[in-house]
């Protein structure tokens, strides 16, 4: 993709994210993720009604007479997207591929943070750390976030979720609002998620593709695994073949809610074909 183009992509993104986080989101996101507490912002006089345990009885003693700590909630938050760039992603039967999807919400959360003067990181991986971008503040920044989920080539193309939580659990030492986006074509995470989801506000979007829930019956078909670069020729007239598919498919798609679910992190799914707009909101609206 030459400079004229990604620009061009940069912009078309930049214009339709931004009018959602600025018009929809952003309220629901300020009243859905909390700051990591109360800070201290000044002490004043006593009145009658105030909090006996909030008086600072070293200015009371100075100035002979009771004043109190006022304290104000400590709004400035980091966000962390970490997002699945594996070879499924590039997959898509309807309107758009799953990466597209994965891009559109990430710019959508980050210009969300962004009006919110919050800090916004990227983490991109696949069974590799591909890339990580530490939080800063600030449009170029959330622009650069941008570029590179839509340029960005990884090296594998194989998934590991698992140590992408790893490297997350490392690198943020503070708490951060996580969110971790793919297909979650993947399994054995659960161990990890429970481990970050204790110190970070963690939530799993997961994109999705109806055409990979199960497979029509159209005889013998060459099939390309987007991950491991094989061709396979599978049967899909045999019945057995259709249901075990399915039934692997299911399995992943159960294992990525428990394992969300009991960690005690946020859960959403998205089709290609839907609107991630109303799914964002309500999720939000749920939480707020």
């Amino acid at each position: 993709m030459d400079t004229k183009e990604l620009l061009k992509k940069v912009r078309k993104i930049e214009i339709k994210t931004r009018r959602l986080s600025d018009h929809i989101f952003g309220g629901e996101y300020h009243s859905t993720f909390k700051g990591r507490g109360m800070t201290f912002s000044e002490v004043r006089q006593y009145h009658y009604g105030d909090d006996v345990r909030n008086i600072d009885w070293n200015v009371t003693a100075r100035y002979n007479e009771p004043y109190v700590k006022v304290f104000e909630e400590e709004r400035e938050l980091t966000m962390l997207l970490a997002v699945d760039v594996s070879g499924s992603e590039a997959f898509g039967t309807i309107k758009q591929f799953k990466r597209e999807i994965l891009t559109e919400i990430s710019a959508t959360l980050a210009f969300s943070a962004m009006q919110n003067n919050d800090k916004v990181g990227l983490l991109l991986f696949s069974d590799e750390i591909e890339l990580f971008i530490p939080p800063k503040k600030g449009k170029s920044h959330v622009l650069r976030i941008i570029r590179e989920l839509l340029e960005f080539q990884p090296k594998s193309k194989k998934t590991d979720i698992a140590l992408a939580l790893k490297y997350i659990s490392n690198m943020m030492k503070k708490k951060a609002i996580v969110f971790v986006l793919s297909d979650f074509m993947d399994k054995n995470y659960e161990q990890t998620l429970k481990i970050i989801g204790k110190k970070h506000d963690v939530t799993g979007i997961r994109v999705y593709d109806p055409k990979e829930e199960s497979i029509p019956n159209l005889g013998l078909v060459h099939f390309l695994d987007a991950e491991t670069g094989k061709t396979r020729t599978i049967n899909t007239s045999s019945k057995k073949v259709r249901t075990a598919y399915a039934a692997s498919y299911l399995e992943n798609t159960n294992y990525f809610q428990s394992a969300f679910s009991k960690s005690g992190c946020g859960v959403l799914s998205t089709r290609v074909d839907e609107s991630y707009v109303k799914k964002l909101l309500g999720y939000f609206k749920r939480r707020g």
